[in-house]
Formats: structure tokens, C-alpha cells, sequence
């Protein structure tokens, strides 16, 4: 008996041991089909990397920057609660921000495969949007330490600073690589630019002047913008169409289709009001009002988004990324900032003379909402008192302007700050811990739990360091 369980011990390792050997085989354990790096082409990387940055602009954080900087107003479920700056780590994660950086990053890790400075100049551009929205809602960021977790599993924080230094850098590669004379063209895999490079670097100095007027340096804001975006023409513009689950603007999704009657922009909104307030004799804001807004479209008895085919919101709405208008306000708050106010004036002017055609993010309000009154005639020193009153008319246009946008979230808390203080009437809508508006957002979960790295933050109304 012993004899023969001896015997089945042996048979049955040497029956393991002859299938680990069978199943070790590369005709078993390669997959043929498998998708690699190596097989998916240049193009297709490069356009779901673009498709991944344009999501990051549409999404909920974006949505919760709008109602903290009083444009929109949370009304039901989970917006009520953030409209009222009630949120925990659990609502934020940061895997759509790095799973599409790391997408950037391979783009570039195969353009350099490839001697491809064309595509690796956009994608350092796309991964410079990315970060850029990370730090200026949560401050201090892994980035140096990114997208490497083989050798850095818990990337170190880099502070703030830190990370506009290295986005200045990350966006300085990308306009050299841009500028070589030769090279392989995204053409229509390019869904920003479809391939047009003069308009991508002029993008990368706009968002180079926009970090630039974050940090309060403007002087480099200026030189910047000055190479920025010249045209409406130059908007870098995320396309969308009219097919549900597929290709519509997320914002038209969700006033529509998954959130419904969650949000409006009946008071507390604070955008509303400012756009129908007398401004002065030589503005209308009412067409651009109507494009942005319907009373009752939605809801009934609320102001809602305009998601009429020919609205602000409409389902193939673009998403703007970086603009012509946010170009020239940079320009217009730096040189007042600066107390050039004749060049301020003239800044401010060219937006207004684009906004009297009509024009918005690659559209044009309707004449039907334009017959109800719109006019941007060109200031003049004597329509202000002194640098003040200048700068509260900038910011009040780029504030209007930025609807769709989480910039206005971080000129909100700018504005109080810089010199001088000029800010626009938003206040809390319920009583905070410190009487102000939330200064930031709250590390994710997942980081709390599983980066021993991560700085020590007491809640959403402390302040960034590089806004305080």
C-alpha cells in the first residue's frame, strides 16, 4: 500500500510537471490578438488622448468649479449638496487625469520611437492641460514622479510652484518640438487643430500666460499672450455631435439626459444677475444672456441651461480648451494690473468688438436671440474712473465668457488676492467655516488611502498656496 501511494505521488508530480511544461508555451501564453503599445498607430493614440482631455473638461469636478463660483446653482441629489460646498474624498478620484496623462505620455514615448517631434509637441500640450487642471484644484500634485509606477508606486507631491515650473518647461519642449520644419502630420487624427501647428503653439502660449497670471507674474503673462491665440479662428475647440453615448457634449448629457432638473441658474446664481444688471449705455449682454440661458426649457419656474439645438448647451456644442477671448483678457487684466491701462482698453475691445458679431466657442448666438439686443461698442478711458473700475469691467466679461469653463473658478479666487483687490459680488451661499468661498478640492480616497506621500489638507476652504 505504501508502494503505491508512493507510486501515485510520483505520477502525479510528474503529470504537474509535463503540464506546466505544455502550458509553457508562446503559442499558449501570447495572445496574437492582443492590443499593444507597438500596434495601435500614432494617430489613434494621439486622438483618444485629445477625446481623454476634452471628457476632463466636461466632467463633475468641472461642474461642481461652476456652481463654487457662483454661475450655477445645485438644486436636487448630489448638486444640491455641492452647491452648498458639502464633499468628502469619496467624490474625487484622479484616474481619468493620469490614465489620460499616461496615454499623453506613451504618445510621446512612441513619437520618440518613431523621430515624430510633431505629435510629441501636441501630446505635451494635452498633458500640460491635464496637470494644469489638477494643480489649480488641488494644489500641490504628484507630476515629477508621474506616470512611472514601476519605479515610483507612491509618487512624491510636488508643490504647487514646483508644478507651474514644470508645466512652463513641459509647454517650452512642446513649441520646440512643434517647430521643427519637418516632420509626420496628425491630420484629421488631430481633433482639436486637425493637424495645424502654428495653431497648437500659439495655444501652448496662451496656456503658458494663463500659468503665468495665476502666479501673479505679469509681465511673462504678457510677452506670452502676445504670442497666444490671435484669432477666434486659433480656439482650440473640442468637436462633439448629436449621437447619445457617443459623441455628445457631457454638458448637454447631463442637463438632459442623466441629470435632469439637478442643477439650474436661478438664484444663487450669481452669473445670471450680473448679465442683466444696466451695465452701462454702450453694452447689451441680453442675446448673449438668451444663447446661454431659457427660462422654463428644462423645469419649470427656473432659469435653465440652453440646450435648444442652437444654444450654449446644445448637444454638439464645441468645448472650448483654450480661446481667443481668454487670450485677450489675460492680456487686458496684466496690462491694467500693470497700470497700462490704453493697452488694457485695447485688449478688452478687441474681445468686445467679436462678441458684438455674435461669436462664441465656434458658434454664433441666433438672430433670434440677437434681435432681443446686443451691443459691445468700443470703450474709452472717460467711460472709467481709474484702474478699478477697468479691471472690475475685464473680469466681469471673462467671468461671463468662461461659463463652460473651470477658469472662472480659479479667477475667483485669484481676484482675491491680487493687486489690486478688485472682486465681483459672489459670495457663499451658506454660512462656512470661514466665511469664504471653498479655496480648493479635497484629496480622493484612493490617495488618502494608498500614498503615504500625500500633504495634510483640514478641508475645501483652505486655500491653495499659490492663491493665498
Amino acid at each position: 500500500m505504501k508502494y503505491s501511494i508512493k507510486y501515485l505521488l510520483l505520477s502525479a508530480v510528474f503529470l504537474l510537471g509535463s503540464c506546466e511544461d505544455m502550458f509553457d508555451n508562446e503559442l499558449i501564453t501570447t495572445n496574437p490578438n492582443a492590443v499593444t503599445q507597438a500596434s495601435v498607430p500614432m494617430g489613434t493614440l494621439l486622438s483618444g488622448t485629445l477625446l481623454g482631455v476634452t471628457a476632463l473638461h466636461e466632467d463633475t469636478d468641472t461642474r461642481i468649479s461652476y456652481m463654487w463660483s457662483g454661475q450655477m446653482t445645485g438644486a436636487a441629489r448630489q448638486h444640491l449638496a455641492f452647491s452648498q460646498y458639502i464633499v468628502s474624498a469619496d467624490r474625487f478620484s484622479w484616474d481619468d487625469y493620469y490614465a489620460t496623462g499616461a496615454d499623453a505620455r506613451i504618445v510621446q514615448q512612441k513619437a520618440d520611437d518613431n523621430g515624430d517631434t510633431w505629435h510629441k509637441g501636441i501630446a505635451q500640450i494635452a498633458e500640460a492641460l491635464i496637470i494644469t487642471k489638477l494643480t489649480a484644484f488641488w494644489g500641490d500634485v504628484p507630476y515629477s514622479e508621474a506616470f512611472n509606477i514601476e519605479e515610483f508606486p507612491s509618487p512624491a507631491y510636488d508643490s504647487q510652484s514646483e508644478v507651474y515650473s514644470q508645466l512652463q518647461t513641459t509647454l517650452d519642449v512642446a513649441i520646440e518640438n512643434l517647430s521643427v520644419p519637418a516632420g509626420t502630420s496628425p491630420g484629421n487624427k488631430d481633433i482639436i487643430f486637425q493637424g495645424d501647428l502654428d495653431k497648437w503653439i500659439a495655444a501652448a502660449y496662451t496656456l503658458k500666460a494663463r500659468l503665468y497670471l495665476h502666479q501673479e507674474n505679469y509681465d511673462a503673462a504678457i510677452a506670452n499672450a502676445l504670442q497666444g491665440i490671435a484669432s477666434p479662428e486659433g480656439d482650440a475647440l473640442a468637436p462633439h455631435g448629436n449621437s447619445q453615448g457617443i459623441d455628445q457634449n457631457s454638458n448637454y448629457a447631463f442637463f438632459v439626459v442623466t441629470r435632469s432638473g439637478d442643477t439650474n441658474f436661478s438664484p444663487p446664481a450669481v452669473l445670471p444677475t450680473l448679465m442683466t444688471a444696466n451695465r452701462n449705455a454702450k453694452t447689451d449682454d441680453t442675446a448673449l444672456y438668451n444663447h446661454f440661458f431659457q427660462f422654463g426649457l428644462i423645469q419649470s419656474e427656473v432659469l435653465d441651461a440652453n440646450v435648444n439645438p442652437d444654444g450654449f448647451f446644445a448637444a454638439d456644442a464645441y468645448q472650448p480648451l483654450l480661446t481667443y477671448y481668454e487670450n485677450q483678457m489675460i492680456l487686458a487684466e496684466s496690462y491694467a494690473r500693470t497700470d497700462n491701462l490704453p493697452a488694457a482698453l485695447e485688449a478688452l475691445n478687441s474681445v468686445r468688438a467679436v462678441l458684438a458679431t455674435g461669436y462664441i466657442n465656434g458658434r454664433s448666438i441666433s438672430e433670434d436671440n440677437q434681435a432681443l439686443g446686443i451691443k459691445y461698442e468700443p470703450y474709452v478711458m472717460g467711460d472709467f474712473a481709474g484702474q478699478t473700475d477697468l479691471l472690475y469691467e475685464i473680469m466681469l466679461t471673462k467671468y461671463m465668457i468662461s461659463l463652460s469653463q473651470y477658469e472662472s473658478f480659479t479667477d475667483i479666487r485669484r481676484w482675491e488676492v491680487a493687486t489690486p483687490v478688485v472682486t465681483l459680488p459672489v459670495e457663499p451661499v451658506v454660512s462656512t467655516r470661514t466665511g469664504e468661498l471653498p479655496g480648493r478640492y479635497i484629496y480622493p480616497t484612493a490617495e488618502i488611502n494608498t500614498n503615504p506621500n500625500i500633504p495634510a489638507v483640514t478641508d475645501q476652504f483652505e486655500k491653495l498656496s499659490i492663491f493665498n
